[in-house]
């Protein structure tokens, strides 16, 4: 009886994990994770307007090279605007919860960049 029990257990545990283990929801590896705005954004950077543009540390993307211009990504916009307060920011628009630093960007890229952040 003890064993029986022991199996049932066992089995019931089992069944439990493996019904924990999968999303109903199916996963595309096309499209990033809509809750990581800084991958939103550096695929409406890539796919959408056709821009140049890479990872850069854990909370920027730079576009165009090194040169061109770059966004920085923060938790809330008053984080991002509290960065303009302390100066850390010349030469950034704040869009949501991103600065975009112009750097050498010319209007159409900048214009497509507005955009997306828009989106995000």
């Amino acid at each position: 009886m003890q064993s029986r029990i022991s199996t049932l257990l066992s089995v019931c545990v089992l069944a439990l994990a493996a019904g924990g283990c999968g999303s109903d929801e199916p996963t595309s590896g096309d499209e990033p994770d809509p809750n990581d705005k800084r991958a939103v954004a550096l695929d409406c950077f890539t796919n959408e307007a056709g821009l140049e543009a890479e990872l850069v540390g854990e909370q920027s993307i730079q576009v165009d090279g090194p040169g061109g211009p770059r966004v920085e990504f923060f938790v809330s916009s008053g984080e991002a605007e509290g960065q303009q307060f302390k100066g850390e920011a010349q030469d950034a628009e704040q869009v949501g919860t991103a600065l975009l630093f112009v750097n050498d960007g010319s209007d159409e890229v900048l214009e497509a960049l507005e955009d997306c952040l828009g989106d995000v």
